[in-house]
């Protein structure tokens, strides 16, 4: 795995999936609130008039030459939650990201936010 701060690098990068296909360019990382390591991305999916970020796991995450290539294939991060371009994650949908990608989801101990914007 690689460090959060040298994901913000791959900003606006293209991400494609593991067989090289492009599912769209990078717009934010989101990390575990618990671990402070980048847990999910954000990709630009979608037509241009109708654009959406959707979000994409980071774990086994891999940096190329001008991309970041995640083990998530291409239908499922275009079928996975998304929010709009200038969109806000509202908590009570961070366990649907996770289900969308049969992750486990466990919010803080007092129930706070287990995703934050970097």
């Amino acid at each position: 795995m690689f460090e959060a701060t040298d994901l913000r690098e791959w900003l606006g990068q293209n991400v494609v999936d593991a067989s090289g296909d492009k599912i769209g360019s990078m717009e934010a990382i989101y990390v575990d609130t618990a671990s402070d390591q980048p847990a999910f991305a954000t990709v630009k999916v979608g037509l241009p008039t109708r654009q959406r970020l959707a979000f994409v796991p980071l774990a086994e995450a891999r940096v190329g030459p001008g991309y970041v290539k995640v083990t998530a294939d291409k239908k499922q991060v275009k079928d996975a939650p998304s929010i709009d371009t200038n969109g806000v994650l509202p908590a009570e949908d961070e366990p649907a990201i996770y289900r969308h990608y049969e992750l486990d989801y466990q919010p803080g101990a007092s129930g706070e936010r287990r995703l934050a914007r970097r």
